[in-house]
Protein backbone atom coordinates (compact mmCIF):
# COMPACT_ATOMS: atom_id res chain seq x y z
CA UNK A 1 0.00 0.00 0.00
CA UNK A 2 0.99 3.26 -0.70
CA UNK A 3 -0.28 4.76 2.27
CA UNK A 4 -2.29 4.39 5.06
CA UNK A 5 -5.79 3.32 4.80
CA UNK A 6 -8.79 5.70 5.13
CA UNK A 7 -10.64 5.54 8.83
CA UNK A 8 -13.45 2.66 8.25
CA UNK A 9 -16.71 4.03 7.26
CA UNK A 10 -19.65 4.09 9.45
CA UNK A 11 -21.46 0.78 9.12
CA UNK A 12 -25.58 0.44 8.44
CA UNK A 13 -27.70 -0.31 11.53
CA UNK A 14 -29.48 1.78 13.99
CA UNK A 15 -27.36 0.77 16.87
CA UNK A 16 -24.06 1.74 15.03
CA UNK A 17 -25.67 4.97 13.63
CA UNK A 18 -26.66 5.14 17.18
CA UNK A 19 -23.31 4.73 19.11
CA UNK A 20 -21.39 7.21 16.20
CA UNK A 21 -24.18 9.91 16.89
CA UNK A 22 -23.44 9.45 20.69
CA UNK A 23 -21.10 8.77 23.69
CA UNK A 24 -19.27 5.93 21.74
CA UNK A 25 -17.42 8.58 19.61
CA UNK A 26 -13.84 9.15 20.45
CA UNK A 27 -14.11 13.12 20.63
CA UNK A 28 -15.22 14.73 17.46
CA UNK A 29 -14.04 12.33 15.30
CA UNK A 30 -15.84 9.25 13.24
CA UNK A 31 -13.60 6.61 15.12
CA UNK A 32 -15.85 4.67 17.57
CA UNK A 33 -14.59 3.17 20.76
CA UNK A 34 -16.41 0.02 20.35
CA UNK A 35 -14.07 -0.67 16.77
CA UNK A 36 -11.11 0.47 19.07
CA UNK A 37 -11.58 -1.80 21.70
CA UNK A 38 -12.58 -4.22 19.26
CA UNK A 39 -9.51 -4.15 17.35
CA UNK A 40 -7.00 -3.99 20.38
CA UNK A 41 -8.84 -7.42 21.69
CA UNK A 42 -7.74 -8.85 18.29
CA UNK A 43 -3.94 -7.83 18.28
CA UNK A 44 -3.96 -9.19 21.44
CA UNK A 45 -5.56 -12.80 20.59
CA UNK A 46 -3.31 -12.68 17.59
CA UNK A 47 0.32 -11.70 20.18
CA UNK A 48 -0.66 -14.30 22.88
CA UNK A 49 -2.15 -17.35 20.26
CA UNK A 50 -3.77 -20.14 22.14
CA UNK A 51 -1.18 -23.58 22.66
CA UNK A 52 -1.95 -26.89 20.59
CA UNK A 53 -2.84 -25.16 17.09
CA UNK A 54 -1.22 -26.23 14.00
CA UNK A 55 -0.66 -27.62 10.27
CA UNK A 56 -0.94 -25.60 6.87
CA UNK A 57 -4.33 -24.38 7.32
CA UNK A 58 -4.38 -22.65 10.20
CA UNK A 59 -0.97 -20.53 9.38
CA UNK A 60 -3.07 -19.65 5.96
CA UNK A 61 -5.70 -18.54 8.30
CA UNK A 62 -3.31 -17.15 10.99
CA UNK A 63 -2.13 -15.06 7.49
CA UNK A 64 -5.16 -13.96 6.59
CA UNK A 65 -6.09 -12.62 9.60
CA UNK A 66 -2.50 -11.12 10.39
CA UNK A 67 -3.38 -8.87 6.61
CA UNK A 68 -6.50 -7.83 8.05
CA UNK A 69 -5.32 -6.95 11.38
CA UNK A 70 -2.80 -4.97 9.80
CA UNK A 71 -5.12 -2.88 8.12
CA UNK A 72 -6.93 -2.19 10.76
CA UNK A 73 -4.05 -1.54 13.04
CA UNK A 74 -2.91 1.23 10.34
CA UNK A 75 -6.18 2.64 10.79
CA UNK A 76 -5.69 2.84 14.48
CA UNK A 77 -2.40 4.96 13.58
CA UNK A 78 -4.04 6.95 11.50
CA UNK A 79 -6.54 8.02 14.29
CA UNK A 80 -3.57 8.10 16.85
CA UNK A 81 -2.36 10.71 14.36
CA UNK A 82 -5.09 13.17 15.01
CA UNK A 83 -3.59 16.67 16.74
CA UNK A 84 -7.06 16.70 19.22
CA UNK A 85 -5.70 13.18 19.79
CA UNK A 86 -2.29 13.14 20.26
CA UNK A 87 -2.64 16.47 22.71
CA UNK A 88 -4.85 15.03 24.74
CA UNK A 89 -2.78 11.79 24.89
CA UNK A 90 -0.09 14.09 26.50
CA UNK A 91 -2.43 16.04 28.82
CA UNK A 92 -3.37 12.72 30.50
CA UNK A 93 -0.12 11.87 30.61
CA UNK A 94 1.07 15.07 32.18
CA UNK A 95 -1.15 14.04 34.98
CA UNK A 96 1.90 12.39 36.28
CA UNK A 97 4.95 14.52 37.86
CA UNK A 98 7.57 12.74 35.79
CA UNK A 99 6.40 13.20 32.47
CA UNK A 100 4.73 16.45 33.12
CA UNK A 101 8.19 17.81 34.21
CA UNK A 102 10.27 16.06 30.73
CA UNK A 103 7.19 17.67 28.89
CA UNK A 104 7.05 21.03 30.60
CA UNK A 105 11.47 21.29 30.20
CA UNK A 106 11.23 20.55 26.66
CA UNK A 107 11.22 23.67 25.01
CA UNK A 108 10.38 22.28 21.53
CA UNK A 109 7.48 20.85 23.19
CA UNK A 110 6.81 24.17 24.98
CA UNK A 111 6.81 25.85 21.65
CA UNK A 112 4.65 23.25 19.62
CA UNK A 113 1.98 23.37 22.34
CA UNK A 114 2.00 26.96 22.78
CA UNK A 115 1.07 27.51 18.47
CA UNK A 116 -1.71 24.55 18.86
CA UNK A 117 -3.45 27.68 20.37
CA UNK A 118 -3.48 29.11 16.97
CA UNK A 119 -5.54 26.55 15.82
CA UNK A 120 -9.17 27.09 14.90
CA UNK A 121 -10.18 23.52 15.98
CA UNK A 122 -12.54 23.56 19.07
CA UNK A 123 -11.41 20.19 20.06
CA UNK A 124 -7.98 20.39 19.91
CA UNK A 125 -7.64 23.63 21.69
CA UNK A 126 -9.86 22.49 24.42
CA UNK A 127 -7.08 19.59 25.12
CA UNK A 128 -4.19 22.07 24.36
CA UNK A 129 -5.26 24.06 26.95
CA UNK A 130 -6.31 21.37 29.41
CA UNK A 131 -2.52 20.11 29.27
CA UNK A 132 -1.76 23.80 30.02
CA UNK A 133 -3.48 24.16 33.02
CA UNK A 134 -2.21 20.52 34.19
CA UNK A 135 1.33 21.87 34.05
CA UNK A 136 0.29 25.10 35.17
CA UNK A 137 -1.06 23.54 38.32
CA UNK A 138 2.01 21.55 38.81
CA UNK A 139 4.20 23.87 41.37
CA UNK A 140 7.89 22.54 39.97
CA UNK A 141 7.02 23.61 36.35
CA UNK A 142 4.32 26.04 36.59
CA UNK A 143 7.07 29.09 36.37
CA UNK A 144 8.47 27.39 33.18
CA UNK A 145 5.22 28.01 31.65
CA UNK A 146 4.39 31.37 32.89
CA UNK A 147 7.82 32.52 31.48
CA UNK A 148 7.56 30.67 28.34
CA UNK A 149 3.65 32.21 27.72
CA UNK A 150 5.24 35.72 28.76
CA UNK A 151 7.84 35.30 25.76
CA UNK A 152 5.23 34.89 23.68
CA UNK A 153 2.50 37.37 22.93
CA UNK A 154 0.12 35.50 20.48
CA UNK A 155 -1.09 33.65 23.80
CA UNK A 156 -2.73 36.54 24.82
CA UNK A 157 -4.03 37.08 21.34
CA UNK A 158 -5.09 33.63 20.97
CA UNK A 159 -6.83 33.58 24.05
CA UNK A 160 -8.94 36.81 23.59
CA UNK A 161 -9.90 35.69 20.49
CA UNK A 162 -11.11 32.26 21.79
CA UNK A 163 -12.78 34.13 24.66
CA UNK A 164 -14.44 37.08 22.51
CA UNK A 165 -15.60 34.53 19.82
CA UNK A 166 -16.00 31.10 20.69
CA UNK A 167 -19.79 29.54 21.67
CA UNK A 168 -18.04 26.09 22.41
CA UNK A 169 -18.93 26.25 26.46
CA UNK A 170 -16.60 23.63 27.37
CA UNK A 171 -13.69 25.09 25.51
CA UNK A 172 -14.50 28.43 26.78
CA UNK A 173 -14.63 27.17 30.56
CA UNK A 174 -11.31 25.63 30.36
CA UNK A 175 -9.33 28.80 28.98
CA UNK A 176 -11.23 30.61 31.76
CA UNK A 177 -9.41 28.33 34.01
CA UNK A 178 -5.99 28.63 32.22
CA UNK A 179 -6.32 32.46 32.39
CA UNK A 180 -7.35 32.36 36.04
CA UNK A 181 -4.39 30.55 37.02
CA UNK A 182 -1.88 32.47 35.12
CA UNK A 183 -3.43 35.70 36.81
CA UNK A 184 -3.28 33.81 40.34
CA UNK A 185 0.26 32.54 39.45
CA UNK A 186 1.79 35.70 38.35
CA UNK A 187 0.23 39.39 38.94
CA UNK A 188 2.95 40.80 36.45
CA UNK A 189 2.06 38.67 33.51
CA UNK A 190 -1.68 39.90 34.34
CA UNK A 191 -0.71 43.55 34.55
CA UNK A 192 1.11 42.77 30.69
CA UNK A 193 -2.08 41.54 29.62
CA UNK A 194 -4.15 44.71 30.98
CA UNK A 195 -2.22 46.92 29.50
CA UNK A 196 -1.84 45.50 26.35
CA UNK A 197 -5.20 46.07 25.65
CA UNK A 198 -5.06 49.90 26.94
CA UNK A 199 -3.05 50.69 23.50
CA UNK A 200 -5.99 51.65 21.56
CA UNK A 201 -9.68 51.72 23.28
CA UNK A 202 -12.18 49.03 21.75
CA UNK A 203 -14.00 50.45 18.42
CA UNK A 204 -11.05 52.94 17.60
CA UNK A 205 -10.22 52.64 14.24
CA UNK A 206 -6.82 51.43 12.99
CA UNK A 207 -4.54 53.06 11.04
CA UNK A 208 -3.32 50.05 9.25
CA UNK A 209 -6.01 48.21 8.03
CA UNK A 210 -4.00 45.19 7.95
CA UNK A 211 -2.90 45.51 11.67
CA UNK A 212 -4.06 42.54 13.58
CA UNK A 213 -6.93 43.84 16.28
CA UNK A 214 -5.65 44.37 20.14
CA UNK A 215 -8.12 42.99 22.01
CA UNK A 216 -8.68 44.76 25.80
CA UNK A 217 -8.89 41.52 28.04
CA UNK A 218 -12.22 42.61 30.05
CA UNK A 219 -14.88 42.71 26.85
CA UNK A 220 -12.99 39.37 26.23
CA UNK A 221 -14.12 38.57 29.70
CA UNK A 222 -17.25 39.44 29.71
CA UNK A 223 -18.59 37.92 26.61
CA UNK A 224 -17.04 34.47 27.36
CA UNK A 225 -19.36 35.06 31.03
CA UNK A 226 -22.43 35.65 29.08
CA UNK A 227 -21.76 32.44 27.21
CA UNK A 228 -21.54 30.09 29.83
CA UNK A 229 -23.86 31.86 32.06
CA UNK A 230 -26.86 30.23 31.29
CA UNK A 231 -25.17 26.81 31.17
CA UNK A 232 -22.51 26.52 33.26
CA UNK A 233 -22.00 28.02 36.92
CA UNK A 234 -18.64 26.50 37.39
CA UNK A 235 -17.32 27.98 34.23
CA UNK A 236 -19.34 31.58 35.37
CA UNK A 237 -17.48 31.17 38.79
CA UNK A 238 -14.33 31.13 36.69
CA UNK A 239 -14.68 34.36 34.96
CA UNK A 240 -16.00 36.09 37.94
CA UNK A 241 -13.14 34.71 39.60
CA UNK A 242 -10.75 36.47 36.90
CA UNK A 243 -12.66 39.85 37.33
CA UNK A 244 -12.14 39.95 40.86
CA UNK A 245 -8.31 39.49 40.37
CA UNK A 246 -8.55 42.20 38.07
CA UNK A 247 -9.51 44.50 40.35
CA UNK A 248 -6.84 43.39 43.18
CA UNK A 249 -4.67 45.80 40.98
CA UNK A 250 -5.17 49.31 40.38
CA UNK A 251 -4.77 48.89 35.93
CA UNK A 252 -7.39 46.49 36.47
CA UNK A 253 -10.06 48.78 38.16
CA UNK A 254 -9.20 51.35 35.46
CA UNK A 255 -9.29 48.76 32.54
CA UNK A 256 -12.65 48.22 33.74
CA UNK A 257 -14.41 51.59 34.64
CA UNK A 258 -12.59 53.73 32.01
CA UNK A 259 -14.11 52.74 29.04
CA UNK A 260 -17.87 53.82 29.57
CA UNK A 261 -19.13 51.11 27.55
CA UNK A 262 -17.13 48.53 29.26
CA UNK A 263 -17.93 49.77 32.53
CA UNK A 264 -21.27 49.78 32.27
CA UNK A 265 -21.47 46.90 30.49
CA UNK A 266 -19.45 45.08 33.53
CA UNK A 267 -21.83 46.66 36.38
CA UNK A 268 -25.41 45.60 34.10
CA UNK A 269 -23.82 41.97 33.77
CA UNK A 270 -23.01 41.71 37.63
CA UNK A 271 -26.03 43.58 38.75
CA UNK A 272 -28.20 41.19 36.90
CA UNK A 273 -26.92 38.33 38.26
CA UNK A 274 -26.97 39.52 42.19
CA UNK A 275 -30.35 40.85 41.81
CA UNK A 276 -32.37 38.72 39.12
CA UNK A 277 -30.38 35.57 39.39
CA UNK A 278 -28.63 34.19 42.22
CA UNK A 279 -30.03 33.75 45.59
CA UNK A 280 -33.85 34.97 44.67
CA UNK A 281 -36.68 35.45 47.22
CA UNK A 282 -38.24 32.08 46.38
CA UNK A 283 -34.92 30.38 46.19
CA UNK A 284 -34.33 28.15 49.79
CA UNK A 285 -31.44 29.15 52.01
CA UNK A 286 -29.47 26.13 51.60
CA UNK A 287 -28.95 27.46 47.36
CA UNK A 288 -26.20 29.82 48.83
CA UNK A 289 -23.72 26.85 49.54
CA UNK A 290 -23.70 26.78 45.83
CA UNK A 291 -23.24 30.09 44.84
CA UNK A 292 -21.15 31.16 47.73
CA UNK A 293 -18.34 31.52 45.53
CA UNK A 294 -19.37 33.18 42.43
CA UNK A 295 -21.26 35.59 44.59
CA UNK A 296 -18.36 36.90 46.58
CA UNK A 297 -16.83 37.72 43.12
CA UNK A 298 -19.38 39.71 41.55
CA UNK A 299 -19.78 41.60 44.83
CA UNK A 300 -16.35 42.41 45.36
CA UNK A 301 -16.02 43.54 40.98
CA UNK A 302 -19.40 45.21 42.00
CA UNK A 303 -17.67 46.99 45.09
CA UNK A 304 -14.74 47.94 43.40
CA UNK A 305 -16.67 49.58 40.76
CA UNK A 306 -18.72 51.21 42.93
CA UNK A 307 -15.81 52.48 45.07
CA UNK A 308 -14.59 54.50 41.79
CA UNK A 309 -17.95 55.87 40.60
CA UNK A 310 -17.55 59.13 42.53
CA UNK A 311 -14.29 59.62 39.95
CA UNK A 312 -15.71 58.22 36.94
CA UNK A 313 -19.15 60.49 35.99
CA UNK A 314 -19.43 58.21 32.46
CA UNK A 315 -20.66 54.95 35.04
CA UNK A 316 -24.35 54.81 34.99
CA UNK A 317 -24.73 52.92 38.08
CA UNK A 318 -26.56 55.21 40.60
CA UNK A 319 -30.49 52.88 40.40
CA UNK A 320 -28.52 50.29 41.31
CA UNK A 321 -27.85 51.00 44.97
CA UNK A 322 -31.37 49.66 46.46
CA UNK A 323 -31.78 46.65 44.59
CA UNK A 324 -27.84 45.61 45.75
CA UNK A 325 -29.30 46.79 49.12
CA UNK A 326 -31.93 44.29 49.03
CA UNK A 327 -29.81 41.23 47.27
CA UNK A 328 -26.91 41.80 49.87
CA UNK A 329 -29.02 41.71 53.09
CA UNK A 330 -30.96 38.57 51.80
CA UNK A 331 -27.45 36.79 51.01
CA UNK A 332 -26.82 37.23 55.46
CA UNK A 333 -30.55 36.92 55.62
CA UNK A 334 -29.65 33.39 53.67
CA UNK A 335 -25.99 32.81 56.19
CA UNK A 336 -27.90 33.61 58.80
CA UNK A 337 -30.12 30.67 58.42
CA UNK A 338 -27.87 28.11 56.78
CA UNK A 339 -25.21 28.59 60.06
CA UNK A 340 -27.97 27.79 62.83
CA UNK A 341 -27.66 24.38 64.55
CA UNK A 342 -31.40 22.47 64.68
CA UNK A 343 -32.29 22.88 68.18
CA UNK A 344 -33.93 19.34 68.61
CA UNK A 345 -31.26 16.10 67.78
CA UNK A 346 -33.47 14.25 65.51
CA UNK A 347 -33.95 17.06 63.15
CA UNK A 348 -29.59 16.50 62.02
CA UNK A 349 -31.06 13.94 60.26
CA UNK A 350 -33.50 16.02 57.79
CA UNK A 351 -31.81 17.44 54.44
CA UNK A 352 -31.70 20.97 54.79
CA UNK A 353 -30.04 21.17 58.76
CA UNK A 354 -27.50 18.48 57.24
CA UNK A 355 -26.71 20.68 54.22
CA UNK A 356 -26.63 23.45 56.44
CA UNK A 357 -24.71 22.85 59.80
CA UNK A 358 -21.42 22.26 58.66
CA UNK A 359 -21.04 25.93 57.38
CA UNK A 360 -20.95 27.77 60.19
CA UNK A 361 -16.91 27.37 59.85
CA UNK A 362 -16.88 27.51 56.55
CA UNK A 363 -14.24 29.38 54.67
CA UNK A 364 -15.92 30.80 51.50
CA UNK A 365 -19.08 31.64 53.53
CA UNK A 366 -16.58 33.93 55.64
CA UNK A 367 -15.13 35.09 52.78
CA UNK A 368 -18.93 36.03 51.09
CA UNK A 369 -19.95 37.55 54.36
CA UNK A 370 -17.15 40.19 54.56
CA UNK A 371 -17.26 41.18 51.07
CA UNK A 372 -20.73 41.27 51.39
CA UNK A 373 -20.44 43.28 55.01
CA UNK A 374 -18.03 45.74 53.38
CA UNK A 375 -19.65 46.10 50.45
CA UNK A 376 -23.66 46.84 52.34
CA UNK A 377 -21.22 49.52 54.88
CA UNK A 378 -20.44 51.11 51.48
CA UNK A 379 -23.70 51.62 50.36
CA UNK A 380 -25.13 52.52 53.56
CA UNK A 381 -22.98 55.80 54.04
CA UNK A 382 -23.62 57.37 50.60
CA UNK A 383 -27.36 57.04 50.40
CA UNK A 384 -29.37 59.91 50.26
CA UNK A 385 -32.51 60.79 52.19
CA UNK A 386 -34.19 60.57 49.01
CA UNK A 387 -33.01 57.07 48.22
CA UNK A 388 -34.20 55.72 51.87
CA UNK A 389 -37.38 57.00 51.56
CA UNK A 390 -37.61 55.50 48.24
CA UNK A 391 -36.35 51.98 49.73
CA UNK A 392 -38.37 52.05 52.90
CA UNK A 393 -41.77 52.89 50.26
CA UNK A 394 -40.74 49.64 48.56
CA UNK A 395 -39.64 47.15 50.75
CA UNK A 396 -35.81 47.29 49.95
CA UNK A 397 -35.30 48.89 53.64
CA UNK A 398 -37.74 47.89 56.29
CA UNK A 399 -37.26 47.34 60.38
CA UNK A 400 -36.73 43.26 59.81
CA UNK A 401 -34.55 44.38 56.63
CA UNK A 402 -32.23 46.50 58.61
CA UNK A 403 -32.39 44.29 61.79
CA UNK A 404 -30.72 41.89 59.82
CA UNK A 405 -28.20 44.14 58.27
CA UNK A 406 -26.81 45.51 61.75
CA UNK A 407 -26.92 42.30 63.27
CA UNK A 408 -23.54 41.31 60.40
CA UNK A 409 -22.02 45.18 60.01
CA UNK A 410 -21.76 45.55 63.79
CA UNK A 411 -19.63 46.08 65.62
CA UNK A 412 -16.97 46.66 62.84
CA UNK A 413 -18.74 48.71 60.99
CA UNK A 414 -20.58 50.96 64.01
CA UNK A 415 -19.85 54.17 62.14
CA UNK A 416 -21.33 53.34 58.68
CA UNK A 417 -24.49 51.96 60.45
CA UNK A 418 -24.59 55.38 62.97
CA UNK A 419 -24.90 57.43 58.89
CA UNK A 420 -27.57 55.10 58.08
CA UNK A 421 -29.61 55.75 61.36
CA UNK A 422 -29.21 59.35 61.05
CA UNK A 423 -30.55 59.47 57.75
CA UNK A 424 -33.02 57.09 58.30
CA UNK A 425 -34.39 59.77 61.08
CA UNK A 426 -35.00 62.37 58.30
CA UNK A 427 -37.45 59.93 57.07
CA UNK A 428 -39.07 57.69 59.51
CA UNK A 429 -38.20 58.97 63.40
CA UNK A 430 -40.76 55.55 64.47
CA UNK A 431 -38.52 53.46 62.72
CA UNK A 432 -35.10 55.29 63.67
CA UNK A 433 -36.21 55.08 67.21
CA UNK A 434 -36.66 51.41 66.48
CA UNK A 435 -33.79 50.60 65.35
CA UNK A 436 -31.54 52.22 68.67
CA UNK A 437 -34.14 50.65 71.17
CA UNK A 438 -32.76 46.99 69.49
CA UNK A 439 -29.54 48.15 68.72
CA UNK A 440 -28.47 50.26 71.96
CA UNK A 441 -24.77 50.81 70.67
CA UNK A 442 -26.41 52.75 67.86
CA UNK A 443 -28.36 55.04 70.22
CA UNK A 444 -25.35 55.64 72.50
CA UNK A 445 -23.48 57.11 69.35
CA UNK A 446 -26.55 59.03 67.93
Amino acid sequence: MDRNPSPPPPTCGSEDEEDLGGGDRIGSTVYSKHWLFGVLSGLIQIVTPESGTSGSADEEEQADLAEEMENEICRVWDMSMDEEICVGILGNMACFREICESISKNEDHGQVLLQCLCDSDPPTLLETCRLLLTCLSQTEVASVWVRRIREHPSVYANVCFIMSSSTNVDLLVKVGEVVDKLFDLDEKLMLEWIRKGATRLPGQPHEDSEEQPVFSIVPCVLEAAKQVRSENLEGLDVYMRILQLLTTVDDGVQAIVQCPDTGNDTWRLLFDLVCHEFCQPDDPPVILQEQKTVLASVFSVLSAISASRAEQEHLKIEEGDLPLIDSLIRVLQNMEHCQKKPENPSESDTEEPTICGPTQDDFHMKILKDISCEFLSNIFQVLTKEKVAQGLKEGQLSKQKCSCAFQSLLPLYGPAVEDFVKVVREVDEALADDLEDSFPSVKAQT
